[in-house]
């Protein structure tokens, strides 16, 4: 085996080859565009409890926004997956609802919930739940005609077929869209930060964007993809181990 496709080995140097670019960029803009690799750590390390409230701030909006994706998402996906007539019908009116701007959509969540945390968590579920409900609707139309003929022989009921059947077999079709999800709620939050909010992560980015300030923008960016790239990894390792038992 090829010591480069060991996972531990590729994520070392993956890490080290961007940690390289970004060097190479600082050299090449100078500080006044991107803060150094050094510079930024550095100042993660000195500044951990100033930016440990703002990551708290985000952590509990985020959270929230993520629950109200993935169990809306699941519920949607779930019953227009149960029958053909209703995922044809939800489809198209899926597929509109996600090509919308949610950007767009901030002004009529500010009149509806303020500013503050109600309206991070709103608009961090309105980026995430409709690709969740997406990818579990087709995940069931996907399921293998058998078991749908087996649940109609046993005389199921909806919700029995949708918990011993639909879900069990569309599992890895939802983590995929649970995985989505989790990336377009995170930018959904912290949007809402940037734009209505008094703390948090994206609220401190935006005002470090105003003030020029490369090394707050730069730590709060690696906070930001470590962890998005740390729980993005265990759900498709996730994934894929569900698939293979498959």
């Amino acid at each position: 085996m090829s010591l480069l496709k060991l996972p531990g080995v590729s994520a070392a140097v993956l890490v080290l080859v961007l940690l390289l670019v970004w060097q190479t960029t600082f050299v090449i803009c100078g500080p006044m565009a991107i803060a150094s690799p050094a510079a930024t750590f550095a100042y993660l390390a000195g500044h951990w409890q100033d930016l440990g409230t703002h990551v708290w701030a985000t952590g509990q909006a985020f959270l929230v926004a993520l629950a109200i994706a993935v169990v809306g998402g699941l519920v949607i996906g779930l019953l227009t997956g149960l029958g053909a007539t209703a995922a044809e019908t939800a489809e198209p009116l899926l597929l509109a609802a996600n090509s919308i701007p949610k950007i767009a959509l901030y002004p009529v969540v500010l009149l509806l919930f303020g500013i503050g945390l109600p309206a991070k968590i709103a608009f961090g579920a309105i980026h995430g739940i409709i690709p969740v409900a997406i990818f579990t609707m087709n995940a069931c139309r996907a399921a293998p005609p058998v078991l749908l003929k087996t649940a109609t022989v046993l005389r199921l009921s909806p919700m029995d077929r949708m918990r011993s059947v639909l879900l069990p077999s569309a599992l890895p079709g939802v983590l995929t869209g649970v995985r989505l999800g989790f990336s377009l709620t995170l930018i959904g939050t912290i949007l809402g930060e940037m734009f209505g909010s008094q703390s948090g992560l994206g609220y401190l980015l935006m005002t470090s964007i105003g003030l020029q300030n490369t090394d707050i923008i730069m730590a709060v960016t690696v906070l930001l993809i470590a962890f998005a790239a740390s729980v993005s990894t265990a759900l498709l390792s996730w994934e894929r181990r569900l698939r293979r038992m498959r």
